[in-house]
């Protein structure tokens, strides 16, 4: 087969690889993409822009039941769910098409459509061998000294008795149902899982969650998990803790869940089944092996601070390395590599402050450590939290579930965290992102003139308010 020389390779073109490609091609290297599925990776397809547009027609089937509260009054409210996951798929289509539009564009890139390994056989020096079998037929054989791995992740199928002959939903296929789930029971609290539970419940499906520990949301803190859960509770959705899944059987529309309750069991019966328990990494095509690439007790791929494997001219960026699986984090490594590839900095993930949303209503946004990691780190630290009641933007809106905590080094006043469970907490989180990125002092925000009545006045509010 003939060999084809690259000056670098990436396989998958999910939110780090596809910007690194074209930032790489635009300086004059020579660049293949190999993406095997659709451009753009988990959150493009199947990830963030499918599931928020899902998130925003259940926000307005959701507002439009509360009309009353409001003053409005309307007529029934009927969820047409073929139409919701139409919408949803222009979006995406959209979104894919530009994506793809963008790395079609230059001239030193190469988007190849295949199924990428490191080649059986490697070369002698420093290079490496990509196979590509194309999807059309045939296979490439790539020669590069530079390779930069965003497979990504999937779904965990669990070891549960009898789910390979039940038709059951994960988070990528429920976002193809044409059809509204009478009764959807959920397999895994997570935040992917937590998400759909709103959605669907707010469509107007009974939801039942089944979760194996006593509490979810184990790396929040628990009063901040605790106020969650009252939220979904009072929203209708069935929560059970402790309870594990030991078997499953049923055809299309007609599910039965064999659990068991501490000690007893019983049979829970629903429409349809989502499995929302974990995701693992896309590796084994890859055939690490083949080049001695470390790989973690889960499978995701070794690196260091710098995004290095332990194979020389070897990068892994976003969800396959493991660590928090999020766009932004995603898009911050391309930020790391593209600066030391091309302008020879040295740049790492090391100390980089964390944030993230789970979309459900209201949001919960957390930026930096919470109260939990400050206390196992040692820390001598104050606690700012004020209840969603008292912003009053919030109760205008009549959207006042939820609270407000931050974590206050007591030595310095600098912020160290905050979480915010409350209406656009991702937006509030994100002016105190800020404040801890200038290193302001907790005072800059208790004392700052902000506008009234906006959201981001509570924070006037919550630094006024310690627990001690």
């Amino acid at each position: 087969m003939q060999e084809e020389r690259f000056d670098a390779v990436i396989i998958g073109s999910g939110q780090g690889g596809n910007p690194l490609a074209k930032s790489l091609a635009k300086q004059g290297w020579k660049t293949a993409i190999i993406e095997r599925w659709n451009v753009g990776g988990t959150c493009v397809n199947v990830g963030c822009t499918p599931t928020k547009t899902i998130v925003a027609s259940a926000r307005v089937a959701y507002l439009a039941r509360r009309g009353t509260d409001f003053g409005v009054h309307t007529g029934d409210i009927s969820i047409d769910l073929a139409e919701v996951i139409a919408r949803k798929a222009q979006v995406v289509e959209k979104s894919r098409a530009s994506s793809t539009k963008g790395l079609e564009a230059n001239a030193n890139l190469e988007l190849i459509r295949g199924e990428a390994s490191f080649a059986e056989s490697q070369p002698s020096n420093d290079d490496y061998a990509i196979a590509v079998r194309l999807n059309g037929g045939g296979e490439r054989r790539l020669i590069t000294g530079k390779v930069i791995l965003d497979t990504g992740e999937r779904n965990i199928v669990p070891k549960l008795a009898g789910l390979d002959s039940v038709p059951y939903l994960d988070s990528t296929s429920i976002l193809e149902l044409q059809t509204l789930p009478e009764h959807l029971i959920v397999l895994g609290a997570g935040t992917i899982a937590l998400e759909f539970d709103q959605i669907f419940r707010r469509f107007g499906s009974r939801v039942t969650i089944i979760e194996r520990g006593h509490r979810f949301l184990p790396h929040e803190d628990e009063d901040v998990a605790q106020c969650l859960l009252d939220i979904l509770r009072e929203d209708g959705i069935e929560v059970l803790f402790e309870t594990n899944a030991a078997s499953v059987n049923g055809t299309d529309g007609d599910i039965t869940l064999h659990i068991e309750e501490k000690n007893s069991r019983r049979d829970l019966h629903g429409t349809h089944l989502l499995v929302a328990v974990g995701r693992t990494p896309n590796v084994e095509e890859l055939h690490l092996e083949r080049v001695k690439i470390a790989q973690s007790e889960h499978g995701y791929i070794q690196v260091n601070d710098r995004l290095e494997s332990t194979a020389k001219g070897v990068w892994a960026v976003g969800d396959v390395k493991g660590g928090p699986a999020f766009t932004h984090v995603s898009y911050d490594d391309f930020r790391i590599l593209e600066a030391n590839l091309l302008h020879n900095e040295d740049r790492s993930i090391k100390d980089r402050i964390l944030t993230y949303v789970v979309f459900t209503d209201p949001e919960l946004a957390r930026v930096g450590i919470n109260e939990d990691g400050a206390k196992k780190q040692g820390l001598k630290i104050r606690i700012a939290s004020v209840p969603m009641t008292w912003m009053a933007r919030a109760n205008e809106m009549a959207e006042s579930r939820g609270m407000i905590k931050a974590i206050v080094d007591a030595e310095t006043d600098l912020i160290l965290g905050a979480t915010v469970l409350g209406v656009d907490g991702g937006e509030v989180a994100a002016q105190i992102q800020i404040a801890i990125m200038g290193q302001l002092p907790y005072t800059a925000l208790r004392d700052a003139m902000l506008s009234h009545p906006t959201k981001s006045e509570v924070l006037n509010t919550l630094f006024s308010n310690f627990r001690d």
